[in-house]
């Protein structure tokens, strides 16, 4: 299984995730120049930007690990842009799925609501 393989199953079993918990995948891969939202996902509260992580079993580094500062702030700018974009009344959330691969399938998904914040970042929701 390759790479991008890896990180698709990821991101379709985050999607899944996602709707067993009552939200509607609204965007994936949301790019512009300079940041990308995996998935954003709504649920008449919140609009969630989540960042997905797949690893394999035994990784050295944590999903969770893998969302450092510099990531963070690319997903605050692409979400800036789409909600520029596609304005909205529901509370933004950053949010980060860590999925974890053995044999070709998805064997954990751990997800952390509100993993992150703007605190630091000029962006104004």
């Amino acid at each position: 299984m390759t790479k991008t393989e890896t990180g698709r199953l990821g991101e379709e079993r985050v999607c899944a995730y996602l709707i067993e918990r009552g939200y509607s995948v609204v965007s994936r891969n949301f790019r512009i120049k300079g940041g990308e939202i995996d998935i954003i996902a709504e649920n008449g509260d919140y609009i969630a930007f989540v960042e997905v992580k797949t690893r394999r079993q035994g990784s050295m580094v944590s999903g969770f690990e893998a969302v450092n500062r510099r990531k963070q702030g690319l997903v605050i700018r692409a979400a800036a842009e789409y909600l520029r974009r596609n304005p909205t009344m529901l509370q933004p959330r950053f949010d980060t799925a860590q999925v974890t691969v053995g044999g070709g399938e998805v064997t954990e998904v751990d997800y952390l609501e509100n993993a992150y914040d703007t605190t630091g970042y000029d962006f104004i929701y």
